[in-house]
């Protein structure tokens, strides 16, 4: 499986032992406190405050702005004995516990934080990548303008006052994954401890759980805000939650979703007699050629003429796929005929692939052998580096802006925050060589031997939190993730059918990083802020 990268554990995650005083060295302990004081091995908290203001929607508004790190630990480190001194002991030190420091930038509206305020922890996906997308891209105080469909110039980038920033609404903390921007891990077996959907989601909970504690935000308004793998991340993260540490939500806002990577249209290839994917991806198709002018028949509105794709889709198409050899030839190429109108693609190519073109084979294929369209937003094109291969070899939308994120927040961090002196920032990690994508759903004793699928995680936290909100955004042309197969995820969530209610969809003129085009920025904090404010009021509010 391919790793669905951003556009480009179990209980409280404590770091009193290695943050604000060090070890006692008196008595017996002394041996095992120098090494834990002493020992670059252990990792340390961290912050930098400063301030700052933005002006969204007019109006000023000043910020203590707060960058770190924040080490976490599968357990409390208080509960655990520490080491026998070296005079009791036989033999070396027991194995170091894992931990793992994640770095975040939060920032707090006024001169001191309101814990009346809400909060929203905001995180980006990979698995493997740091959250500089979402802060430099969409809700931090500054942004950095990229172009909308074409590779960005080189630096030097124009960083700018973010008029769309959440600040507005919510004080935000912009969360790091374990092993990114400038964070470390430490300890025995280190990489099982935290890369995996279940290992992963724990730590984010650890440090939420630390951090509110920390700035005493526990009575505020809580949200999550998850993009691509961000998604997964939080549909397990709210139970975990919940069922760890009796903490609801208020809310979870989902940006470009996957929830079962059954639905992934990456290689679905490698998983035969499951056709959904390909069905699901066909709107995204759809919108793609008629982006890019490709359509032999292209209609003049898009919305339309998507739902005309949709309902096809799902019916006779999904059906075709589903007939296998059983489909009669004459049917065949009906089904290719129409997947030729809604995709541009040759009737010869479609009967030859079998009615199954995976995303890699469309971003190749669609705009000729010299260009290849973008995965994340199949709006961007690009050179194709191999006219001779069968699938996009890269990602035109990744490679046109990345560079542009990745400097100025180097900039931005070190400069403005006053943090990462003598550190490496690393953007995204290739965590999918160590990854556990397997998962134990809520109720089932052991891990799920297939798909990561967190579908039952969200409707298990709706069902135990019947108040909880969900509110998703996604892009037309976000072949990483397609808004189709979001909203069929949401749509067969396993729960009663009267807490759909619960749930929200925003769909936009733009790609996974939905914040890359302006109009779809204001309106992404339009909802977005909007959601906050309506569902943060909470029972004992004055009328």
């Amino acid at each position: 499986m391919k790793i669905i990268t951003l556009a480009l554990a179990a209980l409280v995650g404590f770091s009193t032992l290695h943050a604000a005083s060090p070890p006692d060295k008196s008595g017996a302990d002394a041996d095992a406190a120098d090494v834990l004081s002493q020992s670059p091995r252990f990792l340390s908290d961290e912050q930098s405050l400063t301030q700052g203001s933005v002006t969204v929607g007019g109006q000023k508004i000043d910020y203590q702005a707060e960058a770190g790190l924040l080490v976490v630990h599968l357990t409390d480190p208080m509960d655990e004995d520490p080491p026998l001194p070296k005079s009791e002991r036989e033999g070396p030190l027991p194995p170091q516990p894992p931990e793992a420091a994640m770095s975040y930038v939060a920032y707090f509206k006024g001169k001191a934080p309101d814990p009346r305020r809400p909060v929203t922890f905001i995180f980006n996906g990979g698995p493997g990548s740091s959250t500089v997308w979402l802060h430099m891209g969409a809700f931090g105080p500054k942004r950095v303008l990229t172009l909308t469909d074409s590779h960005t110039p080189a630096a030097p980038y124009r960083v700018v006052n973010n008029d769309y920033s959440l600040l507005d609404a919510s004080d935000l903390v912009f969360i790091d994954a374990p092993g990114t921007g400038f964070g470390h891990l430490r300890g025995h077996e280190k990489e099982q401890a935290f890369f995996g959907v279940d290992p992963d989601a724990n730590a984010f909970a650890n440090f939420i759980v630390e951090f509110l504690s920390r700035h005493g935000r526990w009575n505020s308004p809580k949200y999550l805000f998850g993009e691509s793998y961000g998604t997964t991340r939080s549909a397990v993260l709210v139970r975990v939650l919940q069922e760890k540490f009796s903490l609801d939500l208020n809310g979870v806002i989902l940006l470009s979703q996957i929830l079962s990577f059954d639905n992934s249209v990456d290689e679905p290839q490698l998983n035969p007699g499951v056709d959904q994917a390909y069905a699901l991806a066909l709107p995204t198709y759809a919108a793609t050629a008629w982006y890019h002018k490709r359509l032999p028949d292209p209609p003049a509105e898009l919305a339309p003429f998507l739902a005309e794709v949709e309902a096809f889709a799902l019916g006779d198409y999904l059906t075709a796929l589903a007939a296998g050899a059983r489909l009669d030839p004459a049917r065949r190429t009906e089904i290719a005929q129409r997947l030729h109108r809604y995709t541009g693609l040759p009737v010869d190519y479609l009967e030859r692939a079998n009615l199954r073109v995976n995303g890699g084979e469309f971003d190749k294929t669609l705009l000729g052998s010299d260009v290849t369209a973008g995965r994340l937003d199949s709006r961007f094109s690009g050179p194709t580096l191999d006219p001779l291969s069968q699938e996009a070899q890269y990602d035109p939308q990744a490679a046109a802006i990345s560079s542009a994120y990745v400097s100025a927040y180097n900039d931005y961090v070190r400069g403005t925050l006053k943090f990462g002196a003598g550190k490496r920032f690393k953007a995204s990690a290739s965590l999918w060589k160590v990854w556990d994508f397997q998962h134990q759903p809520p109720g089932y004793p052991a891990k799920v031997q297939g798909a990561t699928n967190v579908m039952p995680d969200l409707a298990v936290a709706m069902q135990r939190n019947p108040n909880l909100k969900v509110q998703m955004h996604g892009g037309y042309y976000d072949l990483a993730t397609p808004f189709f197969a979001a909203e069929y995820e949401l749509a067969q969530l396993p729960m009663q059918p009267s807490l759909q209610k619960n749930i929200e969809v925003h769909l936009y003129q733009s790609g996974h990083m939905v914040y890359a085009r302006d109009e779809d920025l204001a309106a992404l904090h339009a909802n977005t802020a909007d959601f906050i404010r309506r569902t943060s009021a909470g029972i004992l509010a004055a009328p």
